[in-house]
């Protein structure tokens, strides 16, 4: 399935680790390291847009290695980027441990992974 992408980033396109991998690495798009404090979040641009068709949606998740490693996670774990959502994706990063953590930039920062969804027509009935 092909995807509009705009990349205002200084890096490549975000891209498939593996044959196997379900989500693309994002990457931090500043232009100099910044410190995220114990328990300190902030919302870290990717320098990304993209528009997705009519009945998809992006998840933005954390990365495993990070939380594992470090303590760093995401705030709204999964973001959800919605088909008519044309705006930069940011991540909202967190600090969980007690260290403080240098992002870098081009820092792989989280996932994201395409999704197709159903929506609902809500039928009310009677308990």
């Amino acid at each position: 399935m092909e995807v509009k992408i705009v990349n205002k980033s200084n890096h490549r396109l975000p891209e498939y680790a593996t044959a196997g991998s379900a989500g693309m690495d994002l990457k931090a798009n500043t232009t100099e390291p910044f410190v995220l404090k114990p328990l300190e979040r902030q919302m870290v641009p990717t320098g990304i847009h993209i528009g997705l068709p009519e009945g998809y949606e992006a998840q933005v998740r954390p990365r495993s290695g990070l939380a594992a490693k470090h303590g760093i996670s995401i705030v709204n774990a999964p973001g959800t980027v919605d088909a008519d959502y044309t705006g930069e994706i940011k991540v909202i990063l967190i600090n969980l441990s007690n260290e403080p953590f240098v992002v870098n930039p081009g820092e792989r920062i989280a996932q994201l992974v395409v999704a197709k969804y159903e929506r609902v027509e809500w039928d009310e009935v009677a308990t």
